[in-house]
């Protein structure tokens, strides 16, 4: 109660008003992502996702996310051939890799990997527009192998080196699964991948922008970035969502387990998102990148409870705002790709690097170290005693 007292009368005094996780507080301004969440709208750049999904590839949409225009045709060719030159990391990177247990969350992995490429590549020459070329260039290239390599090194295996021949999304699928991917695999893939490469200033890309704003490194930048990736409140949402899926079993026990879920005040994973108050558009497209698949590849028994829970939810959760997003359809498409339900969050950093590295070069252009304010919350000023005369506080 004295603390809260102390809360009140330090809002009183200082006019701040507490906003819990800065929700709703414009933290910086940027030019990148615009989001309707009313109407279900995404931009990157002022360019559709839809007509990003449907026309573009991820190197291309990565390209119009850090420098701000789509490339002309030698632009991206130049892009692409640079990134495919530096897919290989140093086996210095591996042996320290094959140091990891194997039973590490390959999301730790990621996060000390891409920050020990600082050690290798870093200049602090963030004023160099070539450095900074390069540096987008690297990471690019070298996150997916450095996922691709712990999952080949905690089954006691070595990685296998990239493909040149091989185009961005295919080539992580032969390094994660040790073959060549069908091309309509590979594509859906890199889809999704556009998909999941930015989205505003939410808590990973923020941390990339903190970080950035001290103007240290951009390796630690992004391995800053994914620590906050790593956290269950930001990533693994799709993992959650399978797991979902498989405790309903079928269709028709779909409603039943909604309801239930309801009454218990327990989360719908895949459900709802603090922006949109309509259908994802991310799931809408990946939704029929699921559909695409299946016909081709299969069918997943999994699908059709996905189906009969949004079809239960319409009626139920729909009149709240509350409607699937990305992470409801992207397990599906993950796992029917074969790719371990463990790599679901470092495949989302793969796509978000790209993100990343484009708020970490805005950043860099209008510069302001970040210094939030805060409310202080405890004890009044008080008088120091020595040992002998203090008394033990009451337990909590």
């Amino acid at each position: 109660m004295a603390q809260q007292q102390n809360v009140d009368l330090r809002h009183a005094r200082t006019g701040i008003e507490l906003r819990p996780g800065l929700d709703g507080v414009p933290a910086t301004q940027s030019a990148i992502c615009d989001i309707d969440g009313e109407r279900g709208l995404l931009t990157y750049r002022g360019y559709p996702m839809e007509d990003l999904a449907a026309n573009s590839s991820f190197l291309e949409t990565a390209y119009l996310l850090i420098w701000g225009e789509l490339p002309t045709c030698d632009e991206l060719a130049r892009f692409e051939h640079a990134v495919q030159m530096h897919r290989r990391v140093s086996f210095r990177v591996r042996d320290m890799m094959k140091c990891f247990p194997a039973s590490g969350h390959p999301m730790d992995a990621l996060q000390s990997s891409a920050a020990s490429l600082g050690l290798f590549y870093s200049r602090r020459a963030i004023d160099d527009p070539q450095y900074i070329y390069d540096v987008v260039v690297r990471l690019i290239a070298k996150i997916p192998t450095m996922v691709a390599a712990f999952q080949l090194i905690r089954k006691g295996q070595d990685p296998i080196q990239p493909r040149d021949d091989l185009a961005y999304s295919a080539n992580f699928l032969y390094m994660l699964t040790e073959r060549e991917p069908d091309p309509l695999a590979a594509r859906i893939f890199d889809r999704c991948l556009m998909l999941h490469a930015e989205h505003s200033l939410n808590a990973s890309t923020f941390s990339a922008r903190v970080t950035a704003s001290t103007l240290t490194d951009p390796y630690a930048v992004v391995a800053s970035a994914v620590g906050t990736l790593a956290g269950p409140l930001h990533g693994g949402a799709n993992e959650d969502v399978l797991a979902m899926l498989e405790e309903v079993g079928t269709p028709e026990k779909a409603a039943g387990y909604l309801d239930e879920a309801i009454a218990a005040k327990r989360k719908i994973m895949g459900f709802g998102h603090r922006e949109y108050k309509v259908k994802d558009p991310r799931a809408v497209i990946l939704q029929s990148q699921v559909e695409e698949m299946f016909a081709r590849f299969g069918h997943d028994q999994l699908f059709d409870v996905a189906r009969a829970i949004e079809a239960a939810a319409e009626s139920r959760l729909g009149p709240k705002g509350i409607y699937p997003n990305v992470d409801f359809y992207s397990g599906l498409v993950y796992r029917k790709l074969g790719i371990p339900r463990d790599l679901f969050t470092p495949v989302f950093a793969i796509a978000r690097v790209a993100g990343w590295l484009a708020h970490w070069r805005e950043q860099l252009g209008a510069n302001r170290i970040f210094r939030p304010s805060q409310i202080y919350s405890g004890s009044p000023p008080r008088t120091w005693m020595p040992p002998e005369e203090r008394v033990s506080a009451p337990a909590a």
